[in-house]
């Protein structure tokens, strides 16, 4: 499905960014994955090459345009073309309500998620166009049902799916698909709030028809898999919720 197609997966190596590239190695695909920690990218590269992957490293900070556009520069150094790029990466001030926000609070969350969207869609744009390729971007169900003390993080997160939809329409004549996914998985961050706010986990479990949070690689990373290959040539300026059935909506 997309063995040999190269894949840029921002945030690939740690929560439900390791769960992506664990699937797309499994399927064959050469990769790139950036963060901000090398040690982590490198302990997740060593991870992906059991797979038999093809593996390249950059760490970056997203929000970071120079960043950015040294991690699509390595990658057609290294690959010499660019099939698909997976924008996970995201940082907030999860947990604080909106009136406890700072202004800092509220760029963290802008910068890391929709800035970085927007920096690597731009960058990555005329090797999309070459391949004619596809974007995955990470958006959430917190912007679509406007959950309790997400503000921030729902706001960079609908930003990114007004972005996504508009670059499926520019994009589409180009052959270049713009996806986006809500997915509710479990990761190190969602423990972390499990236990500095276990009121608000216990709520949001309860919301959940299927009674349990999406595997990062098996549920999230397979889909993403789907949506980088051809057989979903069709799809673009799609959201898909992955949320075990709370992301219902008309």
């Amino acid at each position: 499905m997309v063995n040999g197609k190269v894949v840029i997966v921002t945030g690939g190596g740690r929560g439900i960014g390791i769960g992506i590239s664990t699937a797309f190695a499994k399927a064959g695909a050469k990769l790139v994955i950036t963060g901000r920690n090398a040690d982590t990218l490198e302990a997740a590269k060593t991870k992906l090459e059991e797979y038999g992957a093809e593996v390249l490293t950059v760490p970056a900070d997203g929000a970071d345009e120079a960043s950015v556009k040294n991690v699509i520069a390595k990658t057609i150094e290294k690959y010499g073309r660019l099939d698909a790029v997976v924008n996970n990466a995201q940082a907030s001030k999860s947990g604080l309500m909106l009136v406890q926000h700072s202004k800092e609070d509220f760029d963290l969350a802008i910068n890391s998620g929709l800035y970085a969207t927007f920096f690597y869609m731009r960058e990555a744009y005329p090797y999309l166009k070459e391949s004619k390729g596809c974007v995955i971007n990470f958006a959430s169900g917190a912007g679509l049902a406007g959950r309790i003390a997400q503000s921030s993080y729902a706001a960079a997160k609908e930003g990114i799916r007004g972005l996504s939809r508009v670059a499926a329409t520019e994009w589409g004549p180009d052959g270049i698909r713009v996806n986006v996914i809500c997915p509710l998985a479990m990761t190190e961050g969602l423990q972390k709030f499990k236990e500095e706010y276990p009121d608000r986990y216990e709520q949001t479990i309860k919301a959940v028809p299927l009674g349990r949070f999406a595997d990062a690689e098996n549920d999230i990373g397979k889909l993403c898999v789907f949506l980088a290959s051809d057989d979903a040539s069709y799809i673009t300026g799609e959201t898909i919720t992955m949320q075990g059935g709370s992301g219902l909506r008309p």
